[in-house]
């Protein structure tokens, strides 16, 4: 199970009071006191109620199963995938340009690269989407927002551009998509609670890395 943050849910209180209990079960013990009683599954938990609720009583076991149970999707997941998507799309966009504009082999090879990865994810995150599509809210001007996001001008200007002038912007405006998906991926993982949009989120940090080190290393190559 991935990790959870401290402001999702009250289960999050319950995790540290079980950590915290945990620590004081590991200091010596009293002098004359025995082992717990076998089959007591640790010490109870209590976890705090919601507002007007009262506090509730669990026991280790059934705290941890709930923690890792709660898989809800926040906001923050919802809108992750939602604008990823739309990133995504402007990436394919720009890829689709390379194979009659650029001149160098490495930019057409990276720009398939990108394809074949950002292509799949779209079609998993419009799939994660699916069961929750009267909690997405339609905001299709937000694009702009977006970090890393190509402006009109800039994709017109790449259309427009052929050979080295295509390739060179093509790397420049591709890595700054790539460090503004990193950034969206890096956030919904401090603000997300789903399980599978942070292992998604995971996916795009390690790949886009991995692609912006290698544009970057093609940039300086092409540089006299």
């Amino acid at each position: 199970m991935l990790s959870r943050h401290s402001s999702r849910t009250p289960l999050a209180l319950a995790s540290a009071a079980v950590l915290a209990v945990l620590a004081l079960g590991g200091c010596d013990p009293a002098p004359g006191s025995g082992p717990d009683p076998v089959g007591t599954g640790g010490p109870s938990v209590i976890v705090p109620g919601g507002p007007g609720e009262a506090n509730r009583t669990l026991s280790a076991e059934d705290a941890a199963r709930q923690r890792a149970d709660d898989d809800t999707p926040n906001a923050a997941d919802l809108r992750y995938a939602r604008h990823m998507i739309e990133h995504h799309a402007q990436a394919l966009e720009m890829t689709r340009l390379a194979p009659t504009r650029a001149e160098s082999t490495g930019v057409k090879r990276i720009a398939e690269r990108i394809t074949a990865a950002q292509g799949p994810e779209i079609t998993a995150m419009e799939s994660w989407l699916k069961p929750y599509a009267k909690d997405v809210g339609a905001d299709a001007h937000e694009h702009t927002a977006m970090p890393g996001m190509a402006t009109a001008g800039q994709l017109t200007q790449l259309r427009t551009a052929r050979g080295k002038a295509f390739d060179e912007l093509f790397l420049t405006l591709m890595i700054a998509h790539h460090e503004g998906a990193i950034s969206m991926a890096t956030e919904v993982k401090a603000q997300g609670n789903n399980v599978r949009i942070e292992e998604m989120a995971d996916d795009v940090i390690a790949q886009q890395t991995s692609e912006i080190t290698r544009m970057r290393g093609m940039r300086e190559a092409e540089q006299p």
